[in-house]
């Protein structure tokens, strides 16, 4: 099966950048989930392979259940010690960015990050990327960020030298980011990629374990309260949307990662086409998080677009708002009005 990425041109190209390199950085976007961790990771690895110097630094916090992931405790926040990334970031002469296609997902660090003198190489799965490059793999129709980082080092022919902890990284990050392969999963290379990464003899299983089972008693009783007293159906538009207000967050001791994948529990309802969450920042006064999924060809990028000032993939995306919660929810239902217009009558599923 072919998997390659380059041509044989840019893979010559990739190679002499970092070859030439002597410092460098590894990035990804503000809130890293397991797709923006797992190729970052897996990604310095192979650098490390080829007796770089490489260091993954990432704007703020990550949720507990990616505590465990191979390396991490290498990572270095911006939010925490700024001046320390800040230094790196300005000394690197090459910079990788994952898992983003515009420099303001990164938050807090798109200053440093932009006045970097260091030359830039995009490796990203999002639509319209708009970052200043040497080299751009800008791959929208893949699964995941770290799909790409294996295609790379497949073709650099350095897969047989990589450990099982950057099979592992590549794992969880495929797995997070198609949910569990139940959505964008659908291409036959995505299991011909896992069928070699399963050759590095890890537990997939226990991965899963790790991600999935792993919240604490307080987030499942967050969950099922958001989803019994929270939730708002709109049986003939076919979408939901609720909210998660500060109040909730202090009542049931909320922290980074309780709320992963929650936009998608109702979808689990008989035609269900669109979710939405709504999350008040926990900090900032009239900032408003939005996540977004949908469901086969009802897309949600163009709903996050023109309501939420964001975007993201056809069936999963996110934007922000910057005004009360209320408020937040009367553009909810707008949106969802919009949406059901837009697909009325409704294509076949």
């Amino acid at each position: 099966m072919d998997i390659n990425l380059l041509s044989p041109h840019r893979l010559d190209r990739l190679r002499e950048l970092v070859a030439d390199a002597t410092r460098i950085v590894i990035c990804c976007h503000k809130s890293p989930d397991g797709d923006a961790l797992g190729s970052s990771l897996a990604w310095a690895e192979y650098l490390h392979s080829q007796g770089k110097d490489a260091t993954v630094v990432v704007p703020d916090a990550y949720p507990d259940f990616l505590q465990w992931l191979p390396n991490a405790e290498g990572i270095i926040r911006y939010d925490k010690y700024p001046e320390r990334a800040a230094g790196l970031l300005s000394a690197a002469d090459l910079i990788f960015c994952l898992d983003f296609n515009t420099t303001s997902r990164v938050g807090d660090m798109q200053a440093v990050l932009d006045a970097s003198p260091a030359q830039k190489i995009l490796f990203d799965h999002h639509l319209s990327p708009d970052i200043k490059t040497v080299m751009r793999v800008s791959e929208k129709k893949l699964s995941s960020t770290s799909e790409i980082v294996f295609r790379i080092v497949w073709q650099l022919g350095a897969f047989d030298a990589m450990s099982k902890q950057f099979a592992i990284c590549l794992y969880c990050g495929m797995m997070t980011d198609t949910g569990a392969f139940t959505y964008n999963s659908s291409d036959a290379e995505i299991y011909y990629i896992i069928s070699q990464l399963l050759t590095k003899k890890f537990d997939k299983d226990l991965i899963y374990r790790k991600v999935y089972n792993n919240y604490s008693a307080s987030c499942i009783r967050m969950r099922g309260y958001m989803m019994y007293e929270k939730l708002q159906v709109f049986p003939n538009e076919h979408a939901a949307y609720f909210t998660i207000t500060k109040d909730d967050m202090a009542r049931f001791q909320f922290v980074k990662g309780d709320a992963e994948g929650l936009v998608n529990e109702p979808l689990r309802i008989k035609k269900m086409r669109m979710s939405i969450s709504l999350r008040e920042d926990s900090e900032k006064e009239n900032l408003v998080w939005v996540s977004l999924r949908s469901v086969g060809p009802w897309h949600c990028n163009k709903i996050a677009e023109t309501f939420f000032n964001g975007g993201g993939h056809p069936n999963a995306a996110g934007g922000h708002l910057h005004c009360t919660i209320q408020e937040a929810e009367k553009i909810a239902r707008d949106a969802i009005q919009h949406f059901a217009k837009i697909n009325d009558p409704l294509p076949k599923s």
